[in-house]
């Protein structure tokens, strides 16, 4: 059984049924991944165009991995929208196939994920998880992400909740950047307000 990594900027129709194929019967499986029911391949289509046009762009990465030449998993980065969020991404739509699981592949896709954000200067990654998925916060953890922030019961499906929680991993700050963190002053302070 091989295992690669590709990266996409284009897809053909083959391309588009292999990845509809994961988050369809992902989803239909009970996957978190942001669909209440199975997503149609008209559905992922346009997610698709919307995503290789951000890569084309270099405000995104999508990521395949494929077993004996077959998309089994895809995620992505995604830059942040705004200027003084460009030095960031979030890491999305992080999936591998029900048949697929076992294989390593979110570790593998996740792994390259990091490092194609590294090499494309980013600065930080974040991603989002639901709170029952314990096995996906173990692997984002054991690649080095850190969780700092939890909404409680914010993910709604149906008429259950679950926590979104959030986590980060710092890629490196560029020779000569002053972190702040909360230091009151600079541009955008304002202070305390008395009582």
């Amino acid at each position: 059984m091989s295992r690669t990594l590709h990266w996409l900027s284009e897809a053909d129709d083959h391309l588009r049924a292999e990845i509809h194929e994961v988050v369809h019967d992902v989803v239909a499986a009970g996957g978190a991944v942001g669909y209440h029911s199975p997503p149609s391949f008209e559905r992922i289509s346009s997610w698709l165009d919307t995503v290789l046009k951000l890569v084309r762009d270099g405000d995104a990465a999508f990521a395949v991995a494929r077993v004996d030449g077959v998309v089994r998993a895809v995620g992505l980065w995604r830059r942040g929208s705004t200027a003084v969020f460009q030095h960031r991404a979030e890491i999305q739509q992080i999936m591998a196939h029900p048949s697929s699981r076992g294989l390593g592949l979110g570790r593998l896709v996740v792994e390259g994920l990091v490092e194609n954000a590294r090499a494309a200067g980013l600065e930080i990654l974040s991603l989002g998880v639901r709170g029952n998925n314990h096995g996906a916060i173990e692997l984002y953890e054991a690649l080095g992400f850190r969780e700092c922030g939890r909404m409680p019961n914010a993910i709604a499906v149906g008429g259950e909740r679950w926590d979104d929680v959030w986590m980060y991993l710092p890629l490196g700050y560029p020779e000569g950047t002053v972190l702040n963190g909360a230091a009151a002053g600079g541009l955008g302070s304002s202070p305390r307000r008395a009582g």
